[in-house]
């Protein structure tokens, strides 16, 4: 088992993963400065997430997402970008922002579950 998998948890590690997990849809400009992304399996858990860190580039000028329909596991989501960049390099840095989001949440949480800094239940 490589170290990757090694720290995969089980429940991420099980998911199968559609070999297609994200696509461009049709009607994205030319210069891919506005582009619609469908991403499979997923809903509001990631897209209002994803679209706050998208969101937080001075270089987009719109992000917004949407689940076309309740029993379709899919989301779709379209960023706008100025001209000094595209939306597919903002998605990119979108999903970075976000995973070095959830890191540093982790590190603090597991900083002061050590430091013994919570309320305990009664």
């Amino acid at each position: 088992m490589d170290a990757t998998a090694a720290d995969t948890p089980n429940y991420i590690a099980l998911l199968e993963v559609p070999e297609e997990k994200m696509v461009v849809l049709p009607g994205a400009s030319d210069d891919l400065t506005s582009v619609t992304f469908c991403i499979k399996e997923e809903d509001h858990t990631l897209g209002n997430s994803l679209r706050w860190a998208i969101m937080q580039n001075a270089q987009v000028d719109f992000c917004g997402y949407s689940i076309p329909h309740p029993s379709e596991a899919k989301m779709n989501v379209r960023i706008q970008t100025t001209e000094q960049t595209n939306a597919v390099d903002a998605m990119d840095k979108g999903i970075d922002d976000l995973k070095s989001v959830c890191q540093l949440l982790k590190a603090r949480f597991q900083q002061r579950i050590r430091q013994g800094d919570y309320a305990r239940a009664a």
